[in-house]
Parts: C-alpha cells; structure tokens; sequence
C-alpha cells in the first residue's frame, strides 16, 4: 500500500443522465467504495453519449490520475458507444472479444434466448482489452491500461466493481470524523479557517443543515492520520462551545437547507 496520494476519476456517459431522467447513484457507492480502499475520487465528469466527448474525456483523465471508470453506454443499442469511444481513444482496433464472445453465446443458448447481432456488440472490446466478469446480466465490461469500464445499471456496475476492487491498490486509507452543532456556517467561519491553517494535512468541509427550523452546521475532519484528526477534533469541539454552540457526536441526520 503505498503513502502518496492514489486517485480515480469517473466519468459518467448518458443522455438519460444529462435530460434528468435517470437519477445517477453510482457516484455515491463508488466514492464509498474507493475512499475504503485508499484511493480518493477526485473528479466525476458527465458526459452525453458524443464520441468525441466520451473520447476527450477518457484521454484527459487516464492522464492525470491512477485509475478511470465510466459507467453506462456498453449495452447493445445504437446510442451505447461508450466501447468503442475508448478504443478509439487507445487508438486500438474495435473487435469481438473472443472470451467475451463465448460468454455471451453460453449465456444466450442457456437462456433460450436469441444471440442476434444487437446482443453481439456486447462482445466487443478494444484489442487487447481485459474482461472485467458480470455475474448479473453476464455481458462483461472491460480494462485497458488504467481505464474500466463498466455498466450504468447500478447492480450491474456494483457486481462489476467488487470483482474489480481485489485488483485495486490504494494509499493509506482516508478517515473521517464528524461533528454537528447547532450553529450556522457563518458562525463558525472565521474560527473554521484558522482550524483548517493549523491543520493542513486535513481536509476540512463545513455542510449546513436545518432542523426544527434551526440553522446548524456538520463539521468533517477527513485525512489519513486518526491521531492527527483527534487533536483537530477536540479543538473544533472547544471552538464550537466558545461560539456558544453544543458539539454534537455522532451528527444529526442531514437536512435540507433553506
């Protein structure tokens, strides 16, 4: 496991995303899962489905952090182009994957179903590619250099990512602590940012919140050092008590600003 600084970057790729009429919640599961592993996502793109875009963006990505996913755009209909985006992006020639072929035509004659050309070009990969296994819908994703890419289905991608979590190697793991207080994010500025200088090897975000009608303010110390963020965290707590407010541990449930 390695003490520098390990970062991802995901790029989600839909016209469904973009219109609103797909909610995305695989931002979410995979910032959860790569922060557990020591990896930080450090940047999430959206992009419509545009060869040119999809391309731009894997190639500015895979340049400047350790690991890129995309989710959506693999499946078997005329707008799923996200495959052969990225082939294009490796320059590598676009092919059937011949494993990825064999796949696909045990799962179709088990099922009874039809393997038609449509269903086909989910057998198709940059040359070269590694297969990444779909234990759901069984058509796989793939890997090329640093690049994954994986389904939009949300327990398509997730079943895809845990057989591709193993093969991750992350940095020291990032923890957290967090503390409420009934408090506005104004009144804890100036005495935040004083906090934040004596302590730069953490990050620290103020999130408010409203409760009952009640401005407060959810304060999380995040960084790989856990005694580090202890030292922080008291000094936040008598901070906050200064200010006339109650540090609260675990924190209130978020809520909706005004």
């Amino acid at each position: 496991m390695s003490d520098t600084a390990v970062t991802a970057a995901l790029i989600v790729i839909g016209n469904e995303i973009l219109s609103g009429r797909t909610k995305d919640v695989n931002v979410a599961y995979l910032a959860r899962q790569l922060t557990a592993l020591g990896i930080q996502l450090a940047e999430v793109r959206m992009v419509r489905d545009e060869e040119g875009a999809i391309i731009a963006a894997v190639n500015t990505l895979r340049a400047s952090h350790n690991y890129v996913f995309t989710t959506g755009g693999i499946g078997p209909t005329h707008d799923d182009i996200t495959s052969e985006a990225v082939a294009r992006a490796f320059n590598l020639p676009y092919r059937i994957h011949p494993e990825a072929k064999r796949i696909l035509e045990d799962f179709y004659r088990d099922t009874g179903r039809e393997l038609n050309e449509a269903r086909m070009r989910m057998a198709h990969t940059p040359e070269g590619a590694t297969l990444i296994q779909n234990p759901v819908s069984r058509a796989p994703g793939f890997r090329v250099e640093n690049v994954h890419v994986l389904a939009g289905i949300p327990a398509v991608m997730r079943a895809m990512f845990e057989s591709v979590a193993p093969t991750l190697k992350g940095g020291r793991t990032v923890k957290s602590r967090e503390i409420a207080v009934l408090l506005g994010e104004g009144d804890v500025a100036a005495r935040l940012e004083g906090l934040q200088e004596r302590y730069p090897t953490l990050e620290i975000g103020s999130y408010p919140f409203v409760r009952d009608g009640n401005f407060g303010t959810t304060l999380v110390l995040r960084g790989t050092d856990e005694d580090e963020i202890a030292r922080a965290a008291d000094e936040l707590s008598t901070i906050l008590r200064e200010l006339g407010g109650e540090p609260e541990t675990p924190p209130a449930p978020p809520a909706h600003i005004a």
